[in-house]
């Protein structure tokens, strides 16, 4: 069974149009007006998901780790959206609440996924250097 998602606009009559998941992502990879600014946000908060797991697999990959890699993340994760709602999008932060509204949005499950992925990529990986540090 296939099913379409979609989220609903209003066109300037007030009728609702449907925006499927591929055009709202072909409107987040190339300069688009928002007309919806829950859809922008939409994209927002799901494009910082994939991000902070990304983020948590290299993290553990390289092996990086304690406060700094926590501070690199925050750091990142938040001059990423900044940078691409602001400068890529062209969004007027004050139409969504401030600068703020806009960074902090979905941070915190992020920052949950990325340290899920961190750990079990950074404890698989890292497992036997780990195991030798507290034998000696």
């Amino acid at each position: 069974m296939a099913t379409k998602t979609s989220t609903i606009e209003r066109n300037a009559n007030g009728s609702a149009k449907s925006s499927t998941l591929r055009e709202i992502c072909a409107r987040a990879i190339t300069k688009s007006e928002w007309e919806d600014k829950e859809e922008f946000l939409d994209v927002i908060y799901w494009s910082r998901q994939v991000f902070g797991i990304i983020l948590g697999v290299i993290w553990g990959i390289v092996p990086l780790k304690g406060f700094l890699g926590l501070v690199l993340f925050a750091g990142i994760s938040c001059g990423i959206v900044y940078l691409y709602a602001i400068n890529f999008q062209n969004v007027d932060e004050d139409a969504y609440g401030g600068v703020w509204e806009l960074v902090k949005e979905g941070f915190m499950t992020s920052f949950a996924g990325f340290l899920v992925t961190w750990i079990i990529f950074y404890t698989g990986l890292h497992y036997d250097s780990i195991m030798a540090a507290k034998g000696s």
